[in-house]
């Protein structure tokens, strides 16, 4: 059997702060808190509890990764007065950014903190052609979309964007975005909206979402057409996704009678259960990656909005523990 010295080279390391990247297996001393600490790859997902929003908001949208995100527009507590703002979050803490220029609803995210999209939208009662473009400090217009709709999906960057789904009524439409204007591509199989989507706009995942019931099937674009992928274990409208479309995850969201913690995991040809939220959400926001995910504000009934954030940590993420005698 190897011991720990020829696997890693040394005894064990005497530190005044944790290692910022640790290794599995790796063990060391804290000399500042002193305590004994190893690294250890996690064998399932597992959500935590990040820092609270400001505001509680419904139907916001989404852009980033885990640690560098934002979140905006939505509509507010009292259940009628739109939202503008957008938020920014550090892996820790959220932080004002600046406002949309138009309070809306039920628009899709796209693209990054600093380069970000919201796309189309509900001013009520209308469903919204809007297109928005965020540079980290404020929004100024876009192109409009072809088609207006509410309660889409996107998926990509700034400038190479994709929104598909959604309408006024379920809608097959996808456009896709050059950062000026948006043309038609292909049309998702099924119409439907309040859906969820991830990936790029030559590689998009279309999951989920409802039309007069709720749905499981996966669509998978490729730039052109798309294509029925594996379905999804709970068929569920009003959720939210990240990642990419071989390597997705999708939580939250609600089925014609109950709001939902479920998570799941794609790979590219199935879904799979991981761990559910700790708190089951609709009209939520999402961003990251399958391994790094983030889950945001939303609704736990008809009236409860909440400001809570969770981040989530796919199956092999680093993990840092402590060891303790008895």
């Amino acid at each position: 059997m190897s011991t720990y010295s020829q696997i890693f080279g040394g005894k064990v390391n005497v530190v005044a702060s944790d290692p910022s990247n640790p290794i599995n297996g790796q063990v060391w001393y804290n000399s500042t808190t002193k305590v004994l600490k190893f690294s250890e790859a996690s064998v399932a997902g597992v959500w935590a509890a990040g820092g609270n929003m400001t505001t509680a908001r419904a139907n916001p949208a989404a852009s980033g990764t885990q640690t560098v995100a934002a979140v905006f527009g939505g509509i507010l507590s009292d259940g009628s007065t739109l939202s503008a703002a957008t938020e920014e979050y550090n892996g820790s803490a959220w932080t004002a950014g600046g406002n949309l220029g138009t309070a809306r609803r039920a628009q899709a995210g796209a693209g990054t903190q600093t380069s970000a999209l919201s796309i189309g939208g509900r001013v009520q009662p209308n469903p919204q052609s809007i297109t928005e473009e965020y540079d980290g400090t404020s929004w100024t217009a876009g192109g409009s979309l072809a088609t207006a709709r509410q309660f889409l999906a996107g998926a990509g960057t700034q400038t190479v964007g994709l929104a598909f789904g959604g309408g006024n009524g379920p809608s097959n439409a996808t456009e896709e975005y050059d950062g000026t204007s948006w043309t038609g591509g292909g049309n998702l199989g099924t119409a439907r909206g309040y859906l969820g989507g991830c990936g790029t706009q030559t590689t998009g995942l279309a999951f989920g979402g409802q039309t007069t019931v709720v749905l499981d099937n996966t669509e998978e674009y490729n730039g052109t057409s798309w294509t029925a992928g594996g379905n999804m274990n709970t068929a569920r409208g009003y959720l939210a996704g990240a990642g990419t479309q071989t390597l997705a995850i999708a939580f939250g969201g609600k089925t014609l009678t109950a709001i939902l913690a479920a998570t799941e995991e794609y790979n590219g040809t199935s879904w799979t259960n991981s761990t559910s939220l700790t708190t089951a959400k609709q009209d939520l926001a999402g961003n990251g990656s399958q391994s790094s995910a983030l889950a945001s504000t939303g609704r736990t009934a008809l009236t409860t909005y909440v400001a809570t954030t969770e981040e989530y940590s796919g199956v092999g993420t680093q993990t840092t523990k402590t060891v303790t005698a008895t």
